[in-house]
Protein backbone atom coordinates (compact mmCIF):
# COMPACT_ATOMS: atom_id res chain seq x y z
CA UNK A 1 0.00 0.00 0.00
CA UNK A 2 2.82 2.85 1.01
CA UNK A 3 4.39 1.10 -2.55
CA UNK A 4 1.70 2.31 -3.86
CA UNK A 5 0.95 5.78 -2.73
CA UNK A 6 5.02 6.37 -3.15
CA UNK A 7 4.52 5.67 -6.56
CA UNK A 8 1.63 7.54 -7.53
CA UNK A 9 3.59 10.92 -5.63
CA UNK A 10 6.30 10.27 -8.12
CA UNK A 11 4.38 10.13 -10.96
CA UNK A 12 2.17 13.16 -10.12
CA UNK A 13 5.93 14.84 -9.11
CA UNK A 14 7.47 14.00 -12.85
CA UNK A 15 3.90 15.59 -14.71
CA UNK A 16 4.40 19.02 -13.14
CA UNK A 17 7.91 19.12 -13.49
CA UNK A 18 7.72 18.39 -16.80
CA UNK A 19 4.51 20.94 -17.14
CA UNK A 20 6.35 23.25 -15.74
CA UNK A 21 9.71 23.14 -18.05
CA UNK A 22 7.43 23.19 -20.95
CA UNK A 23 5.49 26.34 -19.89
CA UNK A 24 9.18 28.21 -19.65
CA UNK A 25 10.98 26.99 -22.67
CA UNK A 26 11.44 30.45 -24.95
CA UNK A 27 9.50 30.74 -28.42
CA UNK A 28 11.63 30.31 -31.35
CA UNK A 29 13.38 33.70 -32.51
CA UNK A 30 12.23 35.00 -36.12
CA UNK A 31 14.83 36.71 -38.00
CA UNK A 32 13.75 39.90 -39.14
CA UNK A 33 16.96 41.16 -40.35
CA UNK A 34 16.28 44.03 -42.88
CA UNK A 35 16.56 43.45 -46.62
CA UNK A 36 19.38 43.71 -48.73
CA UNK A 37 19.93 46.76 -50.21
CA UNK A 38 18.12 46.80 -54.02
CA UNK A 39 19.67 49.27 -56.53
CA UNK A 40 17.63 51.92 -57.81
CA UNK A 41 18.08 54.00 -60.82
CA UNK A 42 17.44 57.27 -61.22
CA UNK A 43 18.10 59.63 -64.68
CA UNK A 44 20.21 62.48 -64.38
CA UNK A 45 20.89 64.99 -67.43
CA UNK A 46 20.80 68.84 -67.58
CA UNK A 47 19.45 68.15 -71.19
CA UNK A 48 16.82 70.21 -72.27
CA UNK A 49 15.24 68.31 -75.08
CA UNK A 50 11.86 65.95 -74.22
CA UNK A 51 11.97 62.42 -73.27
CA UNK A 52 9.37 62.17 -76.55
CA UNK A 53 8.08 63.39 -79.33
CA UNK A 54 4.83 63.57 -81.37
CA UNK A 55 5.12 64.08 -85.01
CA UNK A 56 3.62 66.79 -86.55
CA UNK A 57 2.52 67.59 -90.31
CA UNK A 58 5.43 68.07 -92.13
CA UNK A 59 7.64 66.34 -90.24
CA UNK A 60 10.20 64.05 -91.20
CA UNK A 61 12.93 61.76 -89.01
CA UNK A 62 15.65 63.73 -91.00
CA UNK A 63 13.77 66.70 -89.27
CA UNK A 64 13.04 66.20 -86.17
CA UNK A 65 16.91 64.82 -85.84
CA UNK A 66 17.98 68.19 -86.90
CA UNK A 67 15.44 69.92 -84.31
CA UNK A 68 16.58 68.20 -82.12
CA UNK A 69 20.38 67.75 -82.48
CA UNK A 70 19.96 64.06 -83.10
CA UNK A 71 21.15 61.63 -85.67
CA UNK A 72 18.42 60.45 -87.65
CA UNK A 73 18.71 56.88 -87.51
CA UNK A 74 19.40 57.01 -83.58
CA UNK A 75 16.20 57.81 -83.64
CA UNK A 76 15.02 55.34 -85.93
CA UNK A 77 17.12 52.85 -83.84
CA UNK A 78 15.07 53.41 -80.16
CA UNK A 79 12.02 53.54 -82.17
CA UNK A 80 12.24 50.50 -84.24
CA UNK A 81 12.26 52.40 -87.47
CA UNK A 82 13.09 50.90 -90.49
CA UNK A 83 14.01 52.59 -93.86
CA UNK A 84 12.54 53.80 -95.95
CA UNK A 85 12.17 55.79 -92.27
CA UNK A 86 8.43 56.34 -92.51
CA UNK A 87 6.91 58.01 -89.62
CA UNK A 88 3.14 59.01 -89.10
CA UNK A 89 1.24 62.29 -87.86
CA UNK A 90 0.60 61.64 -84.01
CA UNK A 91 3.03 59.04 -83.31
CA UNK A 92 5.02 59.39 -80.80
CA UNK A 93 9.23 58.99 -80.93
CA UNK A 94 10.86 58.36 -77.94
CA UNK A 95 14.22 60.37 -76.61
CA UNK A 96 14.69 59.11 -73.49
CA UNK A 97 17.73 56.69 -74.34
CA UNK A 98 19.12 59.09 -76.34
CA UNK A 99 21.22 61.77 -74.52
CA UNK A 100 20.38 60.31 -71.12
CA UNK A 101 22.79 59.33 -68.55
CA UNK A 102 21.73 56.51 -66.25
CA UNK A 103 23.21 56.21 -62.69
CA UNK A 104 22.72 53.56 -60.34
CA UNK A 105 21.76 54.48 -56.58
CA UNK A 106 21.72 52.26 -54.05
CA UNK A 107 19.06 52.48 -50.55
CA UNK A 108 21.10 53.00 -47.39
CA UNK A 109 20.53 50.13 -44.88
CA UNK A 110 19.78 51.43 -41.54
CA UNK A 111 22.37 50.72 -38.49
CA UNK A 112 19.57 49.94 -36.23
CA UNK A 113 15.93 49.10 -36.73
CA UNK A 114 12.92 48.39 -34.45
CA UNK A 115 11.59 44.84 -35.28
CA UNK A 116 7.90 44.07 -35.38
CA UNK A 117 8.05 43.46 -31.27
CA UNK A 118 9.22 46.80 -30.57
CA UNK A 119 12.71 45.25 -30.26
CA UNK A 120 15.64 47.15 -31.35
CA UNK A 121 18.24 45.39 -33.04
CA UNK A 122 21.63 46.72 -33.98
CA UNK A 123 22.76 44.38 -36.98
CA UNK A 124 26.27 43.30 -36.93
CA UNK A 125 29.00 44.13 -38.88
CA UNK A 126 30.22 40.88 -40.89
CA UNK A 127 32.53 42.57 -43.01
CA UNK A 128 35.05 43.22 -40.46
CA UNK A 129 38.38 41.80 -41.43
CA UNK A 130 39.26 38.90 -39.21
CA UNK A 131 42.68 38.67 -36.47
CA UNK A 132 44.67 37.29 -39.39
CA UNK A 133 43.96 40.74 -41.96
CA UNK A 134 44.37 43.62 -39.26
CA UNK A 135 47.64 42.30 -37.91
CA UNK A 136 50.43 44.16 -40.42
CA UNK A 137 53.99 42.59 -40.35
CA UNK A 138 56.23 44.60 -37.85
CA UNK A 139 58.34 47.40 -39.93
CA UNK A 140 60.59 47.66 -37.33
CA UNK A 141 64.55 46.94 -37.97
CA UNK A 142 64.25 44.68 -35.08
CA UNK A 143 63.29 40.76 -35.84
CA UNK A 144 60.97 39.33 -33.82
CA UNK A 145 61.36 36.25 -31.35
CA UNK A 146 60.32 33.54 -34.10
CA UNK A 147 62.04 35.68 -36.88
CA UNK A 148 65.50 34.01 -37.31
CA UNK A 149 68.40 36.05 -38.04
CA UNK A 150 70.04 35.74 -40.97
CA UNK A 151 74.02 35.72 -41.18
CA UNK A 152 75.30 38.93 -42.53
CA UNK A 153 76.70 38.16 -45.99
CA UNK A 154 79.87 40.30 -47.35
CA UNK A 155 79.67 41.16 -50.45
CA UNK A 156 82.59 43.36 -50.58
CA UNK A 157 86.44 42.33 -51.95
CA UNK A 158 87.73 39.86 -48.97
CA UNK A 159 90.72 41.58 -46.87
CA UNK A 160 94.44 39.82 -46.99
CA UNK A 161 96.48 40.42 -44.55
CA UNK A 162 100.38 40.58 -45.14
CA UNK A 163 103.12 39.67 -42.64
CA UNK A 164 104.32 42.40 -40.63
CA UNK A 165 107.57 44.53 -42.15
CA UNK A 166 108.77 47.97 -41.70
CA UNK A 167 108.57 48.51 -45.78
CA UNK A 168 104.29 47.47 -45.54
CA UNK A 169 104.21 50.10 -42.32
CA UNK A 170 105.79 52.57 -44.30
CA UNK A 171 103.95 51.74 -47.57
CA UNK A 172 101.62 54.63 -48.54
CA UNK A 173 97.86 53.47 -49.45
CA UNK A 174 97.46 54.41 -52.96
CA UNK A 175 94.17 55.93 -53.38
CA UNK A 176 91.28 55.21 -55.89
CA UNK A 177 91.07 57.29 -59.10
CA UNK A 178 87.76 58.60 -58.20
CA UNK A 179 85.42 58.35 -61.24
CA UNK A 180 85.02 59.89 -64.30
CA UNK A 181 82.96 63.46 -64.36
CA UNK A 182 80.18 63.39 -67.10
CA UNK A 183 80.22 66.64 -68.50
CA UNK A 184 76.59 67.87 -68.61
CA UNK A 185 75.71 69.61 -72.02
CA UNK A 186 72.88 72.60 -71.26
CA UNK A 187 69.59 71.94 -72.54
CA UNK A 188 67.45 74.82 -73.99
CA UNK A 189 64.07 74.44 -72.97
CA UNK A 190 61.77 74.04 -75.69
CA UNK A 191 60.54 76.89 -77.51
CA UNK A 192 56.74 76.78 -77.28
CA UNK A 193 54.96 76.38 -80.66
CA UNK A 194 51.98 77.99 -81.95
CA UNK A 195 49.80 75.03 -83.87
CA UNK A 196 49.52 76.20 -87.51
CA UNK A 197 45.71 76.51 -88.52
CA UNK A 198 44.26 75.80 -91.64
CA UNK A 199 41.72 76.24 -94.12
CA UNK A 200 42.08 74.63 -97.66
CA UNK A 201 43.38 75.78 -101.00
CA UNK A 202 42.36 73.81 -104.15
CA UNK A 203 44.20 72.25 -106.20
CA UNK A 204 42.35 73.32 -109.98
CA UNK A 205 43.95 70.50 -111.74
CA UNK A 206 43.07 68.08 -109.37
CA UNK A 207 40.34 69.43 -107.02
CA UNK A 208 42.15 68.04 -104.26
CA UNK A 209 42.26 70.25 -101.07
CA UNK A 210 45.53 70.84 -98.95
CA UNK A 211 45.55 72.68 -96.11
CA UNK A 212 46.89 76.56 -95.66
CA UNK A 213 47.58 78.75 -93.23
CA UNK A 214 44.72 80.62 -91.50
CA UNK A 215 43.08 82.00 -88.67
CA UNK A 216 40.92 79.08 -86.38
CA UNK A 217 38.74 79.38 -82.79
CA UNK A 218 38.65 76.80 -79.97
CA UNK A 219 34.40 77.02 -78.60
CA UNK A 220 33.03 74.22 -76.58
CA UNK A 221 36.07 72.65 -77.23
CA UNK A 222 36.07 72.44 -81.03
CA UNK A 223 38.59 73.93 -83.52
CA UNK A 224 36.52 75.74 -85.67
CA UNK A 225 37.34 77.33 -89.56
CA UNK A 226 35.43 79.19 -91.95
CA UNK A 227 33.26 76.24 -94.77
CA UNK A 228 34.64 78.65 -97.57
CA UNK A 229 35.53 81.54 -99.01
CA UNK A 230 33.03 85.26 -99.39
CA UNK A 231 31.18 87.42 -98.22
CA UNK A 232 28.09 87.12 -95.53
CA UNK A 233 25.19 88.22 -97.61
CA UNK A 234 22.79 87.41 -94.60
CA UNK A 235 23.84 87.33 -90.82
CA UNK A 236 22.04 85.05 -88.36
CA UNK A 237 18.55 85.92 -86.96
CA UNK A 238 16.66 83.30 -84.72
CA UNK A 239 13.56 84.20 -86.30
CA UNK A 240 14.29 83.75 -90.03
CA UNK A 241 17.56 82.99 -90.80
CA UNK A 242 19.42 80.27 -88.71
CA UNK A 243 22.46 80.21 -89.68
CA UNK A 244 24.47 83.00 -91.71
CA UNK A 245 24.89 83.13 -95.70
CA UNK A 246 28.00 83.03 -97.44
CA UNK A 247 28.42 84.15 -101.16
CA UNK A 248 29.80 82.56 -104.09
CA UNK A 249 30.21 80.89 -107.19
CA UNK A 250 28.76 77.51 -108.45
CA UNK A 251 30.83 75.15 -108.03
CA UNK A 252 33.21 76.69 -104.84
CA UNK A 253 35.00 74.50 -102.29
CA UNK A 254 33.28 73.77 -99.31
CA UNK A 255 35.07 72.38 -96.68
CA UNK A 256 34.20 71.02 -93.24
CA UNK A 257 34.22 73.66 -90.68
CA UNK A 258 35.45 71.32 -87.86
CA UNK A 259 36.71 67.72 -87.25
CA UNK A 260 33.49 65.56 -87.37
CA UNK A 261 31.42 62.54 -88.58
CA UNK A 262 29.32 63.02 -91.57
CA UNK A 263 25.56 62.20 -90.44
CA UNK A 264 23.29 62.87 -93.26
CA UNK A 265 23.75 63.59 -96.68
CA UNK A 266 20.71 63.84 -99.07
CA UNK A 267 17.80 66.62 -100.28
CA UNK A 268 15.19 65.47 -97.66
CA UNK A 269 14.85 68.76 -95.75
CA UNK A 270 12.46 71.52 -97.50
CA UNK A 271 14.37 74.50 -97.91
CA UNK A 272 17.98 73.02 -97.60
CA UNK A 273 18.01 71.66 -101.02
CA UNK A 274 21.28 69.43 -100.95
CA UNK A 275 22.16 68.93 -97.54
CA UNK A 276 25.73 67.89 -95.24
CA UNK A 277 25.27 67.81 -91.22
CA UNK A 278 28.33 66.67 -89.50
CA UNK A 279 28.27 66.06 -85.97
CA UNK A 280 31.44 67.30 -84.14
CA UNK A 281 30.46 65.87 -80.55
CA UNK A 282 27.31 64.92 -78.34
CA UNK A 283 25.88 68.57 -78.41
CA UNK A 284 27.29 69.86 -81.52
CA UNK A 285 26.49 69.73 -85.37
CA UNK A 286 26.98 72.15 -88.53
CA UNK A 287 24.78 72.03 -91.31
CA UNK A 288 25.76 73.09 -95.08
CA UNK A 289 23.15 73.79 -97.51
CA UNK A 290 22.45 74.56 -101.09
CA UNK A 291 25.05 72.82 -102.54
CA UNK A 292 25.21 71.69 -106.36
CA UNK A 293 27.23 68.45 -105.78
CA UNK A 294 27.95 66.35 -102.25
CA UNK A 295 31.74 64.77 -102.12
CA UNK A 296 31.27 62.50 -98.94
CA UNK A 297 28.89 60.28 -97.70
CA UNK A 298 27.20 59.30 -94.22
CA UNK A 299 28.97 57.81 -92.08
CA UNK A 300 32.13 59.26 -92.85
CA UNK A 301 34.70 60.73 -90.57
CA UNK A 302 36.20 63.70 -91.97
CA UNK A 303 39.27 66.81 -90.83
CA UNK A 304 38.30 70.41 -90.68
CA UNK A 305 38.98 71.99 -94.35
CA UNK A 306 38.39 68.95 -96.15
CA UNK A 307 36.03 69.33 -99.05
CA UNK A 308 32.71 67.99 -98.32
CA UNK A 309 30.76 69.77 -101.06
CA UNK A 310 30.41 72.12 -104.14
CA UNK A 311 28.86 75.79 -104.12
CA UNK A 312 25.11 75.86 -105.68
CA UNK A 313 21.81 77.08 -105.13
CA UNK A 314 19.29 73.88 -104.78
CA UNK A 315 16.44 74.97 -103.21
CA UNK A 316 17.40 78.67 -103.62
CA UNK A 317 17.05 81.44 -105.59
CA UNK A 318 20.97 82.27 -105.82
CA UNK A 319 24.31 81.03 -105.43
CA UNK A 320 25.18 80.92 -101.41
CA UNK A 321 26.30 78.17 -98.82
CA UNK A 322 23.61 78.39 -95.91
CA UNK A 323 25.55 78.07 -92.68
CA UNK A 324 24.08 76.55 -89.15
CA UNK A 325 25.43 75.70 -86.02
CA UNK A 326 23.17 73.29 -83.77
CA UNK A 327 23.99 73.27 -80.54
CA UNK A 328 21.57 70.83 -79.06
CA UNK A 329 19.51 71.08 -81.70
CA UNK A 330 19.19 74.66 -80.74
CA UNK A 331 20.21 76.63 -84.06
CA UNK A 332 23.14 79.05 -82.16
CA UNK A 333 24.82 82.51 -84.49
CA UNK A 334 27.53 80.78 -85.90
CA UNK A 335 30.04 84.38 -85.43
CA UNK A 336 30.09 83.08 -82.07
CA UNK A 337 32.38 79.96 -83.25
CA UNK A 338 33.98 81.04 -86.29
CA UNK A 339 37.41 82.95 -86.21
CA UNK A 340 37.23 86.50 -86.70
CA UNK A 341 37.96 87.62 -89.55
Amino acid sequence: MKYRVLRSFLISFLVFFVVGCASHTPAPVVNRSPQAATPSTTAKSDDWRPNSYTVKKGDTLYSIGLEHGYDYREIAAANNIYAPYTIKIGQTLNFSTLNKEVIATTTAKPTTYENEDGVIISPIDVDTPSIEQTVKPSTSATPSITESVAPPTLTGPKATREPYSLEAFNRVPTPEAPPPVVAKTQTTAPTATVPETKTTEVNTATGESTPSKMASSVVEGVTWFWPTQGKVSAKFNAASNKGIDIAGTTGQTITASADGKVIYTGADLRGYGKLVIIKHNNALLSVYAHNSKINIKEGQIVKAGQKIAEMGNTDSNSVKLHFEIRQKGKSVDPALFLPKN
